[in-house]
């Protein structure tokens, strides 16, 4: 079961935390899955890869079943809590990295049922062949093949589309940061696509708009008012760090020992499309 644990650990982990958009939930799938593990027949771990995959999915699929209730409760908008894989990254990073989908399409994934996210996360990150999905979820090829195509409809991805997000290089963050920086409005506005989006997600705990801020003006007005708040509210004791959450170039904001924000960028044709604030402190524990 060790050598299991060390096999496959990365693997859970990754499609335990899409299933569920919460690390602290996939850690808690994969420690309950391997201690119920050590209690399953050795038969039945024959081939040990799908049956704790198998494993691990139902117990996502049960953890988003309460989920569903505590969403119903969350004030303003709920986003993936982002978790920190640093550049010089051990050997089960690479492989969360690997198979990790964008910030952006963690995001989407909240659109989806349960299943249609299921068949998604195990199709399109970790790369199962349907027949393996049919199997490991008890349901019929064809079933699988409607979730998947299903899911990419909701998700607003045509077919013909990559489900790869256009990652934002650190060399437009740079630039992005330094306009902001500056105050320069037109600058700012030059980088921002005409329908961008800009979601907040405190959580209740900490300032955040309870409902998106959509088109370029607004958003460009909030990104710049939001700068000289930072700033008058901790007497310009903050700053801004490039770190390497979920795998992409993303701003951290800290004010002395406390992490203020996490921002995710979403880019289409080098313009910001989206921009992702996680600012509820029970998600930054990570960051």
């Amino acid at each position: 079961m060790e050598e299991l644990y060390g096999q496959y650990r990365a693997l859970l982990f990754t499609l335990a935390y899409q299933l569920t958009g919460s690390a602290a939930d996939a850690e808690d799938a994969v420690q309950d899955v391997f201690v119920k593990a050590c209690d399953v027949h050795p038969e039945r771990l024959e081939q040990p890869k799908a049956y704790l995959c198998k494993m691990v999915t139902n117990r996502c699929l049960n953890l988003r079943k309460s989920a569903r209730k505590q969403r119903e409760k969350y004030v303003g908008p709920w986003l993936p809590e982002p978790i920190r894989i640093p550049e010089a990254e051990s050997l089960e990073m690479t492989v969360v990295r690997r198979d990790l989908l964008s910030y952006a399409m963690l995001v989407l994934l909240e659109r989806l049922t349960p299943a249609e996210r299921t068949v998604f996360v195990l199709r399109e990150a970790l790369g199962f062949e349907y027949p393996d999905i049919a199997e490991l979820l008890g349901k019929k090829e064809v079933n699988c093949r409607k979730l998947f195509s299903r899911a990419r409809s909701k998700m607003g991805i045509s077919e013909e589309e990559p489900v790869a997000a256009e990652a934002a290089e650190l060399e437009w963050v740079s630039r992005f940061l330094d306009s902001l920086e500056q105050g320069d409005a037109d600058r700012v506005m030059s980088l921002l696509a005409e329908d961008v989006a800009f979601v907040a997600d405190g959580g209740g705990k900490a300032i955040a708009f309870r409902h998106p801020v959509q088109t370029r003006d607004r958003v460009a007005q909030v990104l710049l008012d939001g700068l000289r708040s930072l700033r008058s509210y901790f007497h310009g004791d903050f700053h801004f760090e490039l770190a390497p959450l979920n795998g992409e170039t993303s701003i951290v904001i800290r004010s002395g020992d406390e992490t203020v924000a996490a921002l995710f960028m979403q880019l289409r044709r080098g313009k910001l499309a989206g921009m992702y604030a996680v600012r509820n402190p029970d998600k930054l524990a990570r960051v």
